[in-house]
């Protein structure tokens, strides 16, 4: 693996981290149990992002970043 690649790999990942502890603030601040469901399912709590954009959409753009950072790197 290339340094380019396991670098932008890399930072997709972090950027996912980034997205999910936005998404945990976001969520949180928004009720309970979505805070919950966003920390113990991830996935879930991404559908739920989806639905609110107009609260979560630095969520989603963080994630799609990330996303695209790491198929890059592939």
């Amino acid at each position: 693996m290339e340094a380019s690649s396991s670098f932008l790999i890399t930072l997709g990942t972090a950027a996912l981290l980034v997205s999910w502890v936005l998404l945990l603030i976001v969520s949180w601040k928004e009720e309970f149990t979505w805070g919950m469901c966003s920390l113990l399912l991830p996935p879930v709590g991404y559908g739920y992002a989806f639905f609110r954009l107009d609260k979560a959409s630095s969520v989603i753009a963080f994630a799609a970043a990330g996303w695209i950072m790491i198929w890059l790197g592939w």
